[in-house]
């Protein structure tokens, strides 16, 4: 019998490691749980500044989604134990700092987009929304959001 490998040793795999929770900007939560829905708030980073079509690449903002991907994936381990209760992604709303004329957003989340389908696979497949913004807070290239279902509605 193979053996399954879960989200956390798939992450070990690919060399990448889950960072510590970042602290909230204002006054929210970093997720809501609604029965088995979890509604994250938006991530950011702490490393990835600049506007697509300015000052940064499609390929420094596909790093960008990546890193924030893997920030909600911290919020998300937080809020359930363990990323193997992750039942489905079911979607992804990416916000782009980017020029009025950058027209690569979709690009740039590939960069969540891609990572969530090597950790978890078909359940990575999601429905997504990548727009473009005049500025995000702190000047952050690329801010991500998301929603998804785990197995059952008991957290840690």
């Amino acid at each position: 019998m193979e053996k399954v490998i879960t989200p956390e040793e798939k992450l070990v795999e690919l060399g990448l490691k889950l960072p510590p929770l970042r602290k909230a900007a204002g006054n929210y939560v970093s997720c809501v749980r609604v029965g088995n829905l979890i509604f994250t708030s938006g991530q950011g980073t702490d490393e990835y500044r600049g506007k697509l079509g300015d000052d940064a690449t499609v390929e420094y903002g596909y790093e960008a989604a990546r890193q924030c991907m893997l920030n909600l994936l911290s919020v998300v381990k937080h809020e359930v134990g363990e990323l193997s209760k992750v039942k489905r992604v079911v979607k992804i709303l990416g916000f782009v700092n980017s020029t009025p004329d950058f027209t690569d957003q979709p690009k740039v989340m590939n960069g969540s987009s891609d990572l969530l389908v090597q950790i978890f696979g078909e359940k990575g497949k999601h429905g997504r929304s990548a727009v473009g913004m005049a500025q995000l807070p702190h000047n952050n290239a690329v801010e991500v959001e998301m929603i998804l279902e785990i197995e059952d509605g008991e957290g840690r």
